[in-house]
């Protein structure tokens, strides 16, 4: 590896700030389980929501409150995934890959943040079908997004720890 692209890659592992977590230990990814358990719990909330009349009521307005958390909780994720973002040099294939994420990221809020308002603007202790289905296509594209965020980590080693210190865990 060259001189320049080693600089570069032990920059985008080290934490820009101690607000962004520890050396090997970020924490953008714990974050991001908020919104993503958040919105997928809304996703199986509104199948039966749509599926168990009796129960729409309880159901469609868990949704909401559901979608409501994930958002709270995608600022939050954001903002250390930003800073996680900084910590990258700019002009390299992981930079760009973080861009990407980024993107995806806040279009797939943009649509939950639609989504709550669609919902908020109807009575959303009902089931929406037109709720479900924004709900189906952001996940679509956190699916895809979240899959860029696997690359930085494991595939670029974004915030990893180097292999020195990862040799570390398997010395007998």
């Amino acid at each position: 590896m060259e001189g320049q692209q080693r600089t570069s890659l032990q920059q985008a592992k080290q934490p820009r700030t101690v607000l962004a977590g520890p050396y090997g230990h970020p924490f953008h990814p714990i974050l991001v389980t908020v919104p993503i358990g958040a919105w997928v719990a809304s996703l199986v909330f509104d199948v039966v929501a749509l599926a168990v009349e009796s129960d729409e009521q309880t159901f469609a307005e868990g949704a909401y409150w559901l979608i409501a958390i994930g958002i709270i909780g995608a600022v939050v994720a954001a903002i250390f995934g930003l800073i996680d973002l900084l910590a990258i040099p700019r002009g390299t294939r992981a930079f760009r890959t973080g861009i990407t994420h980024l993107i995806l990221n806040l279009t797939a809020v943009a649509l939950f943040v639609l989504n709550f308002a669609i919902r908020a603007a109807q009575d959303h202790e009902e089931a929406s079908v037109v709720g479900f289905v924004i709900t189906l296509i952001a996940l679509g594209v956190l699916g895809v997004s979240g899959w860029l965020g696997g690359k930085l980590a494991y595939h670029y080693g974004v915030r990893v720890a180097d292999e020195h210190t990862q040799s570390e865990g398997f010395a007998q």
